[in-house]
């Protein structure tokens, strides 16, 4: 079989959607671009839908390129870290999940004691559970695809410390918009993401 044209998997963040992904096919018409409305919530429940929709376009496709957004970058990393992936192009990624839900806690004034033997405990901010940190820590992120990170000096889920430190670490290349936000939506952070991902892909 021959294969067709390169292709683009495309992966949204929290309340977001795969029709997020019509941006970048208007962007790069000579690749395919395929959005997955991903429906679980969690890693593990998020892994076989982000492996089977990669095989898919592997076998199809001359290669694939990963666009993914804040949570959605994490859930890409750990379902395909043992995967050929071309590239990887994130935009506000969550590279650290064992420290943001740390932060949530900390934010919540929930202890480890008390997430461990409630199982779930709803915040304001999100449902911490017990669960999902325990299967962080068990399934550490082993990340080697070539990457390519962009960044808000605004970001209040990630830090500057922990995105340099993990662009250090995988050998990922760190763009930085300065002033912007982690949910890139106003006219100028679309404008500086556009510009940025046409440069870097």
């Amino acid at each position: 079989m021959v294969k067709m044209k390169k292709s683009i998997l495309y992966l949204h963040g929290k309340g977001g959607n795969a029709k997020e992904a019509d941006r970048y096919q208007k962007l790069f018409p000579q690749f395919d671009v395929f959005g997955l409305d991903y429906k679980g919530a969690t890693p593990l429940d998020t892994k076989d839908e982000i492996i089977c929709a990669y095989e898919k376009l592997a076998k199809t496709h001359q290669s694939v390129i990963v666009v993914a957004n804040s949570i959605g970058a994490y859930f890409v990393m750990n379902a395909l870290q043992r995967k050929k992936v071309e590239k990887a192009l994130f935009i506000s990624p969550i590279v650290d999940m064992e420290q943001l839900i740390y932060d949530l806690m900390r934010w919540a004034k929930v202890d480890e004691k008390q997430l461990q033997a409630k199982g779930e405990i709803a915040t304001e901010f999100e449902t911490l559970s017990w669960k999902y940190l325990q299967y962080v820590r068990d399934n550490p992120v082993v990340w080697k695809t070539p990457t390519e990170i962009l960044f808000a000096s605004e970001d209040n889920l990630t830090s500057r410390e922990t995105i340099e430190n993990f662009c250090a670490r995988v050998g990922a290349n760190l763009t930085v918009m300065e002033g912007g936000e982690h949910w890139f939506h106003t006219e100028t952070q679309l404008d500086f993401l556009d510009k940025w991902i046409t440069k870097v892909i």
